[in-house]
């Protein structure tokens, strides 16, 4: 029986609960905009929560239980739908990610977490907490990981980061970590997968100096922005600020070096890097 029934957490279960609230929805004759009206939400937010760009919230389930007379459907599965192994301020973001059509990141500090290798990931992950068991490292890494598979299909979603020249700048591990993370974001770019532009130290006070931003858009659901502050982000769709956030995204690609000039910045300084690492062995010998 429908109303009994429970989500397996090893399948989609985002997918198979925002297909369960369409279905129960349409079953009871309304529209998005009907229930959403109902739950005190938008129309547009109960068509991300059906196809899953959005996790559903605890007063919502309660309330898509009551209009649609669910048995408790909604709240029963809750913990389910919202199971995810990432902070809970940042866990619809990488969802997201893997349903984005497109991606825009402004990185002022460390290279996009999609685009980190392995060994940046573990420099920038000791330097913010060196203590942390070796375990819980390898694991963060796994999951920086996987969110890079968005790479794996060859043209969605289309990705574009302004990345702060103090990034390329600033070494992260070894000279080798460096000169291997900057070859990776210039292979993407080789194999025309990102676009991927540097803004100049030259460039001065810039837009972005609030910090992080990620503008995603969607075929089916309305743009959202993620800021990240530290230990904490917000994920907005609020039209007044993903307009702002756009601006300040074109204001800083604007002010940015073109795609081709950024390209070689990036290329210059893994040679830099490279030999940098070759001298090394030099200096300790010197010594």
């Amino acid at each position: 029986m429908s109303n009994t029934k429970t989500l397996d957490p090893s399948q989609s279960t985002r997918a198979l609960y925002g297909a369960e609230l369409r279905h129960r929805r349409e079953r009871a004759g309304l529209t998005q905009e009907e229930l959403g009206a109902a739950m005190f939400i938008s129309g547009a937010y109960v068509g991300m929560l059906e196809v899953g760009v959005r996790r559903m919230q605890p007063e919502f389930a309660k309330a898509a239980d009551e209009i649609l007379g669910a048995d408790g459907f909604f709240t029963r599965n809750l913990e389910a739908a919202r199971k995810s192994p990432y902070r809970a301020h940042f866990a619809d973001v990488v969802e997201l990610e893997g349903l984005a059509d497109t991606i825009k990141d402004w990185a002022p500090t460390s290279v996009p977490g999609v685009l980190q290798t392995a060994d940046y990931n573990r420099a920038v992950i000791r330097a913010y907490d060196p203590v942390a068991p070796e375990a819980v490292v390898e694991e963060r890494i796994a999951f920086r990981k996987a969110r890079a598979r968005i790479f794996d299909d060859p043209a969605t979603p289309r990705y574009w980061a302004v990345i702060d020249e103090v990034v390329v700048r600033r070494q992260a591990g070894t000279p080798t970590v460096m000169a291997q993370q900057l070859r990776h974001i210039a292979g993407l770019v080789h194999r025309h997968r990102i676009i991927v532009q540097v803004l100049p130290i030259a460039a001065g006070v810039h837009a972005g100096s609030a910090g992080i931003i990620k503008l995603m858009t969607f075929n089916d659901a309305p743009p959202v922005v993620y800021a990240q502050a530290s230990e904490n982000g917000r994920l907005m769709d609020d039209r007044a600020v993903v307009d702002r956030s756009a601006l300040t995204y074109d204001l800083l690609g604007a002010a940015s070096l073109s795609p081709d000039a950024s390209l070689d910045l990036i290329e210059q300084a893994a040679e830099e890097y490279e030999d940098a690492d070759r001298a090394r062995p030099q200096d300790r010998d010197l010594a």
